[in-house]
């Protein structure tokens, strides 16, 4: 059973990063690129890393409950530190002049030719 909860929280995370890699790649523009690399970058971590934290509980043991604490450790830290790094890019991003992407065709990565 605990192998069957392991293989589907694999493959949310990995829907979750295709999902992110996709929406890096279609956003028309720096800011809005940062909203899939955040939101669903760290979505898929979590699923995947709460995937091994279960598996590697799968031997109950000292050994196992250690190596899962530090999974979640490592989850958590990215919870914290995520939201901060997209913050700072788009600070810099708006500090280098960037404009963000409009319909009538100004923005920073616009360019039909013209």
């Amino acid at each position: 059973m605990i192998n069957f909860i392991v293989t589907a929280l694999l493959i949310c995370g990995l829907i979750f990063f295709f999902g992110g890699a996709v929406g890096i790649i279609r956003m028309p523009d720096f800011y809005s690129r940062l909203h899939p690399a955040g939101k669903l970058d760290t979505m898929g971590l979590l699923m995947t890393m709460i995937a091994m934290a279960l598996y590697s509980l799968h031997e109950f043991s000292v050994d196992a409950i250690l190596t899962s604490m530090k999974i979640i450790l490592i989850v958590v830290f990215v919870f914290i530190t995520s939201p901060t790094a997209t913050h700072a890019i788009v600070d810099a991003g708006v500090r280098a002049g960037l404009e963000p992407w409009t319909k009538e065709g100004k923005g920073a990565y616009y360019d039909m030719g013209t």
